[in-house]
């Protein structure tokens, strides 16, 4: 089969024909019909990845069919159509996973190939109303964004949500997740570009974080007060800009991230955090169990993944480079079939 492999760090992707998987006990084969980038991807490249080990194939997020079953098996799975759910061995806290976590594409071997071995209990029947490339797209993102927005921050019904750095996968389904709940939801992005398409997608407004008073300017364009605005905020940046999440929180509000992209978390006044009651929260990946929430919900209101641009397997690179860029606004996805 042809697979996508990273040999050497900092070194191109690979295209290269490789043996095809054979399935053990409990597990299955699945003919990849679509795959999706994600940031991790491209630090796996660069070897910023914890417990490296190559050559892998790379790629956390695939769908497609059933096409070979091993020992304890049920039958029933045999020409399923399904998604993938990549995050593996959670175990039994779910408030954090086990030493045996691990995301599927590093250092087993992904989606980005024409078969991949995958345990049937990480399976769920692909939704009939998503082509294989929204639903390539879905499972890594929106696991991410899941958890973090249900189940760390808990949003309920009508309350405010900031969604920061919009235009990444995880940042579009937390916005099309809060919406779907029924919260008013706000964006901040450096593209004006991206603010005026997330208001098309059902955002109320947004504000261009390159501003230096954006967090100021944020309160007065939502009605908030000097004590702030948002129930809870969503963020991937960190950084120095994480101390002004803390003004636009409303007394009592939740901030959840799960990532840095922005670097160290600095220069927050402790005072703010306490008197205003807040609660913060570090999120990442998440259950099977939510895996299963998020996906009738996805089911249950119809959501569409937003997908950026489709390349062929063997555009792999040229897609982890735009990946690299973050220029998209939704997610890159691979064809392969």
């Amino acid at each position: 089969m042809k697979a996508a492999l990273i040999h050497e760090i900092n070194q191109a992707v690979t295209i290269q024909e490789v043996e095809n998987p054979t399935p053990g006990q409990g597990e299955v084969i699945v003919k990849i019909k679509a795959a999706a980038l994600n940031h991790r991807d491209v630090f796996v490249q660069q070897g910023k990845y914890p417990g490296m080990k190559l050559p892998v194939i790379i790629g956390s997020d695939g769908a497609g069919t059933v096409v070979e079953i091993g020992e304890d098996v049920a039958d029933t799975w045999l020409g399923q159509d399904v998604i993938i759910n990549p995050s593996h061995n959670w175990g039994d806290d779910d408030r954090f996973y086990s030493k045996s976590f691990k995301i599927l594409g590093m250092p087993d071997n992904g989606t980005f190939a024409e078969y991949v071995k995958i345990e049937a209990k990480y399976l769920h029947i692909k939704p009939t109303h998503l082509s294989f490339e929204a639903a390539a797209a879905l499972p890594l993102g929106g696991l991410t964004a899941w958890r973090a927005l249900m189940s760390r921050a808990a949003l309920k019904a009508n309350e405010k949500v900031l969604v920061t750095g919009i235009g990444g996968g995880v940042a579009l389904f937390t916005l099309q997740f809060a919406i779907a709940a029924g919260a008013e939801v706000w964006v901040t992005s450096s593209s004006d570009e991206k603010i005026n398409k997330a208001i098309e997608l059902g955002a109320k407004g947004g504000i261009n974080y390159k501003d230096p008073n954006w967090a100021k300017n944020l309160i007065t364009a939502t009605g908030g007060d000097r004590s702030g605005y948002f129930d809870v905020i969503v963020d991937s940046a960190g950084g120095p800009g994480f101390a002004k999440l803390i003004d636009v929180a409303r007394p009592g509000g939740r901030i959840c991230f799960f990532g840095g992209t922005t670097g160290n978390i600095t220069d927050i006044i402790p005072s703010k955090v306490f008197f205003k009651q807040l609660n913060i929260y570090g999120s990442t990946m998440g259950t099977e169990a939510e895996f299963e929430s998020m996906m009738k919900f996805v089911e249950m209101h119809q959501i569409h993944p937003i997908i950026d641009q489709t390349f062929s397997l063997e555009e792999t690179e040229a897609a982890l480079r735009k990946m690299d860029q973050g220029t998209q606004f939704g997610k890159i996805v691979l064809k392969l079939g």
